[in-house]
């Protein structure tokens, strides 16, 4: 798992309020290249939690990242590049993620998070249009 996945992955069960960011507990991380793309990197900046980020890749034993970034950091070759292995070629490989709230563990195998609820942790089905727009269309309101 990616440090980019990482960012994106909260804790969804039942009553916990903020379920981001999950804590890493590595068994096995592994480097892989990946193709250099400052573009993209770009692109995604605005868009993650820096700080999650800067924690994870520290916990993965990549102490590169500076605590804070802004945009202007991006033009900086060397910047992107910590940024691009931080993100993309560090690989959580074995090891779990673990809820901020509740301590939950979710493991990770074989680079896949399984974020599986158990059924007492799935929270309670109720309608929100905001929140479930296209469920509601295609199977009509729950209330």
């Amino acid at each position: 798992m990616r440090l980019f996945t990482h960012n994106m992955l909260s804790s969804n069960i039942k009553g916990v309020a903020n379920g981001f960011p999950l804590r890493i507990e590595v068994e096995q991380v592994l480097e892989k290249q990946v193709d250099f793309n400052p573009d993209f990197l770009k692109n995604l900046f605005p868009k993650l939690e820096w700080k999650a980020l800067v924690d994870a890749a520290r916990t993965m034993g990549y102490a590169e990242l500076p605590e804070e970034a802004d945009s202007l950091m991006l033009e900086s070759e060397e910047f992107l590049r910590k940024f691009h292995h931080a993100l993309l070629e560090l690989h959580l490989e074995e090891g779990a993620l673990v809820c901020p709230e509740t301590g939950r563990k979710f493991p990770v195998n074989k680079g896949i998070p399984n974020m599986l609820l158990h059924e007492d942790e799935v929270p309670d089905l109720a309608c929100n249009q905001v929140l479930c727009p296209t469920i509601c269309e295609r199977y009509g309101k729950v209330d």
